[in-house]
């Protein structure tokens, strides 16, 4: 598996799986369960998904080392503030049945994540998380947070997708080394992705869909990238984007889909804010 290095020293896999919106916990622990067999070594989760404990029982009963997987999880708004994050970081490595996390990130750019970030700070400090970022930081609030603390964010996770490039974003990430982290890399489906004549035309070139060209697009780029999917087949095709390179003229192409503007999550939308906010879950 492909690594990138962050800017703390430590090292990622740019491939893992996410199980955003997979509640049903047996599903859940069968998918991660499959994942791990199929090789994959991080498993990106979050305390407001629901399924951290499904995550722990697929990884504890895996039969892989617990140090050659790559276990990411998230701080959600109801526990931003120093105090409620380092109780909600005890319940996710109480989910997860483990005793540090690789990857802990804060899932929002709302409530007092200045404060999560504090705590964050200690955990990293004290070995018990070897890297932290952040989750959905645009560059205002993302500069804000490096401005204002001794350690910056080693990965920025944002929906990032042909149509959604984040290119200014990027390139401020790029200015404090921070690494790019892409949820929905396939837009949930958006726009007729899967069927795209530009990607599909791409594909037909090397034998390959277009969801593996979108994978590529974002490893060449260096973008870690955690696509979703309950489907065997499906992670293997994902997985399997390691023999094959796209060219220059491929990537100018899919470069001329960005529509510069979110497809799924209007982190700045005062609808979306109050949404958010309202979202409760026991963990």
């Amino acid at each position: 598996m492909d690594t990138i290095q962050l800017n703390n020293k430590a090292t990622m896999p740019l491939l893992g799986l996410g199980v955003f919106q997979i509640p049903d916990q047996e599903l859940c622990e069968q998918t991660v369960s499959h994942a791990l067999n199929t090789g994959y070594q991080m498993i990106d989760t979050a305390a407001s998904y629901g399924n951290e404990k499904a995550v722990g029982n697929a990884i504890k009963h895996s039969g892989v080392a617990r140090e050659e997987i790559f276990i990411s999880s998230k701080v959600w708004i109801q526990d931003a503030g120093y105090e409620q994050t380092m109780k909600s970081f005890e319940k996710t490595l109480q989910n997860l049945q483990t005793d540090y996390l690789d990857l802990y990130l804060i899932h929002m750019p709302y409530g007092d994540y200045h404060g999560s970030w504090r705590a964050m700070e200690e955990l990293h400090r004290s070995e018990k998380v070897k890297a932290i970022g952040v989750c959905n930081f645009l560059e205002d609030r993302l500069v804000d947070l490096v401005l204002s603390h001794d350690i910056m964010p080693a990965v920025n996770q944002m929906e990032m997708h042909p149509f959604y490039q984040q290119k200014e974003l990027r390139a401020v990430m790029q200015k404090y080394d921070i690494k790019m982290m892409a949820w929905a890399p396939f837009a949930e489906g958006s726009n007729g992705i899967f069927t795209n004549q530009a990607l599909s035309e791409i594909g037909e070139k090397y034998g390959k869909s277009p969801a593996q060209v979108i994978l590529r697009w974002l490893r060449q780029n260096h973008v870690i990238t955690i696509p979703k999917s309950v489907r065997l087949e499906r992670m293997q095709e994902n997985f399997n984007v390691d023999d094959f390179e796209l060219s220059k003229e491929d990537i100018s192409q899919i470069e001329k889909m960005d529509q510069d503007e979110s497809l799924i999550l209007d982190i700045r939308s005062l609808d979306e804010v109050y949404r958010l906010h309202d979202i409760q879950f026991e963990q």
